[in-house]
């Protein structure tokens, strides 16, 4: 991608080591991909595509569920601007926020990496996206408002309840003055919410 979303990823790397460092939890004493509580998410998202694509870093807080067909579901905010892919240098132009629901699926475990007593898990898992934007200067054919649906398939990395990984890639529809199918790409790291400890 653009040099800019090589920046961004930069900085959720950064972001990431204290995420999980806060979490305080062994991953080794953790056998499940399944537990519940809340947690915090930080994340970059992109359109995927040639001419105007708009790139948005994302926070949002995420409910695991710990049964049923329902892994989580979130709630995030996206703060971006738009990038005319043709343009080597320079092509940024307006701004864009963006509201987000989603529901994710269990995830399926595809491997273990590591051994018994620090033990990560690499599973699958999809989420279903339903977004609205709001846009000041926006080159897209939609206007400066409109709405999308994502389907967005996931590589997921992390287990119990630290923090997790995930690369999703994915279909979204924009609907608005044109309705258009584009790629959408996200990169997000989620960590447990600080808790309490125990009262006497």
């Amino acid at each position: 991608m653009r040099r800019s979303m090589a920046t961004m990823l930069a900085t959720l790397g950064a972001l990431s080591t204290p995420l999980a460092a806060q979490s305080g939890v062994d991953s080794g004493a953790v056998a499940s991909t399944r537990v519940g509580g809340g947690a915090y998410s930080l994340g970059l998202a992109a359109t995927i595509g040639q001419s105007w694509q708009f790139e948005a870093a994302e926070i949002g807080y995420v409910r695991r569920r710990p049964h049923g067909a329902i892994g989580a579901l979130s709630v995030s905010a996206r703060l971006g601007s738009f990038i005319d892919q043709g343009v080597i240098l320079g092509g940024s132009r307006g701004f864009l926020f963006g509201a987000t629901v989603a529901a994710r699926s269990a995830t399926a475990k595809v491997a273990e990496i590591g051994d018994e007593q620090n033990l990560t898990l690499l599973g699958l898992d999809v989420t279903l996206e339903a977004s609205g934007y709001l846009a000041a200067k926006s080159p897209l054919p939609q206007g400066s408002q409109w709405a999308a649906v994502s389907l967005l398939p996931a590589l997921r990395i992390g287990s119990g309840d630290g923090p997790r990984y995930a690369v999703m890639v994915g279909p979204t529809v924009f609907i608005g003055k044109e309705t258009e199918w584009r790629g959408l790409l996200a990169l997000r790291v989620e960590a447990p919410l600080a808790r309490g400890g125990a009262r006497p």
